[in-house]
């Protein structure tokens, strides 16, 4: 097939063929770059001034080079945010990725009963462990939690069109996107209660009514309010949702499935188990953040919704592959197992300052003589991915000041090696929060530091 479209793009276009010599090789399949070759040559003509051979090359390999760079890749996170949404959320653990590995490369049972050799329960084990891990009467997963939302709405109110919330949780999560707008996605009116800081239980009895499909609690896990500020608890709401005999969901968002307080964390952050203790009919919550599983979307709470929520339609469109599934398996085991430091997430939540001083120390002796200044600083880490915007940790960095570049330079330099490490820059000095970097990466970063300081500086 590739030499079928290079025969008749050479046909089409002879200058193809020298523009491809003139590039050598890239790990770029064929047909792409032959694409990009087109392109450049198609706008090349009707121009006054056409570009010469070696400039068309050099804009093709310039292309090429941005094409490469957005694949899908590994990379070193030294920016210090451990739930970094653009770097993919929750690193998975080591179970996880062997899970995947044997899963991805061959059959599963993913729908297939062992026992009687029939069509069995989609991912039965992993909502049983998932409904015990939580302390609830049964459990389900889609793809994201945004997801799980739009399924509950979607199922509550078809008959019953208006969700009561307050109006301090109208949140804006990630990309733009609001709760509102997902909420009346699904054919939803929105009785929104209280004021933006203060919303009593008496709003909320008094915004519903007989065309109520449920009350929503939205968890505001991705920015804090103080001052003068008030809402009722899960329990008040979970009571009064009971004495009106209408459903109680709340969204937690960020996952947290211990407390968070035992990862060193200054605030706490509430548990699905905590909510359905306090009477929550629903809980669902994300996969990918403190959970540190993959993408999805968890749904937890009463068997008798939980069924239904898996009866609509909907659900089909909404569920997850074997890959999530399986790695959420794996993930979902160490919890239960209590092996939490074996999930990268909150094991770097868990790392000490000393054993980050130690490493940050022993790149530091590894990058002496390097036309950099290089220092040991202090670094502020957060949880990040929308997950308790509150709470920091104190962290480590190695601090550059490039002498053969600019500091946005240098900074370009890293981000282009492989696999490329990323940081942020503060007072004019590029910083590497040691926190986010895993320790068997200390020798990729310091070959990438001295790789990109042996750039010359352009003239």
């Amino acid at each position: 097939m590739h030499d079928e479209i290079t025969s008749r793009t050479r046909r089409e276009i002879p200058a193809v063929n020298k523009v491809l010599e003139a590039l050598g090789e890239y790990d770029v399949p064929r047909p792409l770059i032959i694409d990009l070759i087109r392109r450049e040559l198609k706008s090349q003509r009707g121009r006054r001034n056409i570009s010469s051979a070696e400039g068309i090359v050099g804009r093709v390999r310039h292309a090429l080079g941005l094409l490469r760079r957005s694949r899908l890749q590994m990379v070193i996170n030294g920016t210090g945010i451990i739930i970094h949404t653009n770097l993919g959320r929750a690193p998975l653990s080591p179970e996880a990725a062997e899970t995947l590995r044997q899963i991805a490369s061959s059959y599963a049972n993913l729908e297939q009963n062992l026992s009687t050799g029939t069509r069995g329960d989609r991912a039965a084990y992993l909502e049983y462990a998932l409904a015990l891990l939580c302390r609830a009467e049964s459990a389900t997963v889609v793809n994201n939690c945004a997801a799980a939302l739009v399924l509950i709405a979607r199922h509550f109110v078809q008959n019953k069109p208006e969700i009561v919330i307050s109006r301090g949780e109208m949140v804006q999560i990630g990309g733009g996107f609001r709760i509102g707008d997902i909420l009346q996605s699904t054919g939803a009116t929105l009785r929104e209660v209280g004021a933006t800081n203060k919303t009593t239980l008496s709003d909320y009895a008094d915004g519903i009514t007989r065309q109520t499909g449920f009350i929503l609690k939205v968890h505001r896990s991705n920015f804090f309010m103080e001052g003068f500020v008030a809402s009722p608890s899960t329990e008040e709401l979970a009571a009064l949702a009971s004495k009106k005999r209408i459903p109680f969901v709340e969204d937690l968002g960020s996952g947290a499935v211990m407390p968070t307080e035992t990862l060193g964390l200054s605030d706490h952050e509430p548990t699905p188990a905590e909510a359905i203790k306090n009477g929550a009919d629903l809980v669902c919550f994300s996969g990918d953040k403190l959970f540190g599983g993959p993408q999805a979307g968890i749904i937890v709470g009463k068997k008798r919704l939980v069924t239904a929520l898996k009866r609509e339609p909907f659900f089909r469109a909404l569920r997850c592959d074997k890959l999530a599934l399986a790695a959420l398996q794996a993930t979902v085991d160490l919890h239960l197992h209590q092996s939490t430091s074996e999930i990268p997430t909150l094991a770097l939540l868990q790392t000490t300052k000393d054993e980050l001083r130690g490493r940050a120390a022993a790149m530091l002796m590894r990058l002496r003589g390097l036309p950099l200044q290089v220092t040991i600083g202090r670094g502020s880490a957060s949880v990040g991915g929308g997950s308790m915007a509150r709470s920091t940790i104190s962290s480590v960095t190695l601090d550059i000041v490039p002498e053969n570049c600019s500091v946005n330079e240098f900074a370009a330099h890293l981000r282009a090696s492989s696999p490329p490490v990323i940081g942020y820059i503060a007072n004019k000095t590029l910083k590497l929060d040691v926190r986010t970097i895993f320790s068997s990466q200390d020798d990729v970063v310091v070959d990438a530091i001295r790789t990109a300081s042996a750039i010359p500086r352009r003239t």
